[in-house]
């Protein structure tokens, strides 16, 4: 997982000269600041709309849709995986050649990137749709084994509509693929982070405050401490990161030199502002206060971020300053409201979890019964 913020042109990265081995000229004041602004946006876009549908998503009963629950267990391994996982694509990139992996990642990003961005676009397009548009309903479904010990592996339902989706997406996927352009790249990263914000959801507030921490330490460790991550996102040519270039006001659209920011500084800062948004619904007040402290905490956390690495002229660790920002300003308000305990026993329920449906059965059963019983009465 790549979550580093650079800028080439500062040295951050080895790609601030020209092709031919020339020096680039420097960027100009507008187009570095223009860089960053759309950088800090385009961040802002999927964690504000990604956490409104995960409240749909989590409310929701389709298949297709259902959230994925990360608990704290997960949170805590998950660090240690995202740096196994960084550090075997370093080891890949400095043993193979890097054209052929690339290659075989474009491919991979290729499906991947349709499918997140049919997804993204689906909710958009349906109201472009005439009402009599002929919308026929199917069902993929594959199943392991037989009779009571049948086993669902995959079950996604969708429609024409999103049929049109998946064929508007896959044109962006081929423009991907043919020319690896910065426009068709940050599409695919957008959709990625907000696919990521609205279906993965923390199952409470220490879950997060673990999994945040965790990353805190792994983005410090490998942006300071090595030229791993770095030397990965030069090195890996996917819609794993959201970039713009410095000299768009110079080349236009073939601009040619960026500055990047981890799909990782969206995504996880992302699914934690999310979650403090279903427990502000959850508090029945009808405000978001938790949702726009910590919205504002990213903001102000991004924001910090790029200040530093402009003065410094080195990629920054962006969960360097998001984590502290993201958890430290909600927690105060909490604090300032009284609603600590509240925020720490908030609790979701994997609606993927067997244990979890039958305790929510067993739940709505035993209301049921008691209401029968005081009627009885």
């Amino acid at each position: 997982m790549d979550s580093a913020l650079s800028d080439p042109h500062n040295g951050s990265a080895e790609t601030g000269g020209a092709a031919n081995g020339t020096t680039r000229p420097p960027s100009t004041p507008e187009g570095i600041a223009l860089a960053y602004g759309s950088l800090l946006l385009m961040a802002l876009l999927p964690i504000f709309f990604g956490a409104l549908r995960s409240v749909r998503c989590a409310r929701g009963k389709n298949a297709s849709d259902m959230p994925e629950t990360i608990t704290s267990r997960d949170a805590a391994r998950f660090p240690i995986i995202a740096s196994c996982t960084l550090l075997g694509l370093y080891l890949f990139f400095k043993i193979f050649s890097q054209e052929y992996i690339n290659l075989l990642l474009s491919m991979y990003f290729f499906v991947l990137g349709i499918l997140a961005l049919s997804h993204t676009i689906s909710p958009f397009m349906n109201k472009f749709f005439p009402a009599n548009f002929p919308n026929r309903q199917y069902q993929l479904l594959f199943t392991q084994g037989s009779g009571e010990n049948k086993e669902e592996i995959v079950n996604y339902e969708f429609d024409t509509k999103d049929l049109v989706c998946l064929a508007l997406s896959s044109i962006v996927g081929v423009w991907y693929l043919l020319r690896k352009h910065w426009i068709a790249n940050n599409l695919f990263g957008l959709a990625f982070s907000l696919n990521g914000v609205e279906l993965l959801h923390l199952n409470n507030v220490s879950t997060g405050c673990i999994l945040l921490g965790g990353l805190f330490i792994y983005d410090v460790f490998w942006v300071f401490g090595t030229n791993v991550m770095v030397t990965v996102a030069k090195s890996f040519e996917a819609p794993i990161k959201l970039v713009f270039p410095q000299d768009l006001l110079e080349k236009g659209l073939e601009a040619d030199n960026f500055a990047m920011l981890g799909l990782g500084d969206v995504v996880i800062p992302g699914i934690f502002i999310a979650l403090l948004l279903r427990f502000d619904i959850s508090l029945k007040k009808n405000t978001h206060t938790y949702f726009y402290t910590s919205f504002a905490a990213y903001i102000f956390g991004l924001g910090l971020t790029i200040f530093i690495m402009h003065i410094f002229k080195h990629a920054q660790p962006a969960l360097l300053y998001l984590v502290p920002a993201c958890i430290g300003f909600p927690v105060l308000v909490a604090l300032a409201k009284g609603e600590v305990t509240e925020m720490f026993s908030y609790e979701e329920s994997n609606p993927k979890d067997p244990a979890a449906v039958t305790e929510s059965k067993e739940a709505t059963e035993a209301s049921a019964s008691k209401g029968l019983e005081k009627k009885e009465k």
